[in-house]
């Protein structure tokens, strides 16, 4: 038994506490923020690729971003558009 026994509980508590003060969890200071997505890449016109087949020009169109203040796109890539006789047309 100690004889001053609010000493040995004041000690002990302080130990406690500088103990526990050490065990202090990850603040997330170390974690890098991510980087924002670069801004959508804006077409300016339409690729021969899109040319190959209808379903490729249905794709390129449903892709394209809508806007109201874009530019037209320049057709200097194709000479033909896709036609078809025997192909269903595209649903609107």
């Amino acid at each position: 038994m100690t004889r001053y026994p609010l000493l040995a509980a004041l000690a002990a508590s302080v130990a406690a506490g500088s103990l526990l003060a050490g065990c202090g969890g990850d603040d997330g200071g170390d974690v890098a923020a991510a980087p924002p997505p670069p801004p959508p890449v804006i077409a300016t016109e339409v690729p021969a690729s899109a040319a190959a087949s209808d379903a490729a020009l249905e794709a390129f169109a449903i892709a394209l971003a809508r806007t109201e203040t874009g530019e037209p796109l320049m057709l200097d890539n194709i000479t033909t558009l896709p036609a078809s006789e025997t192909e269903e047309p595209i649903a609107l």
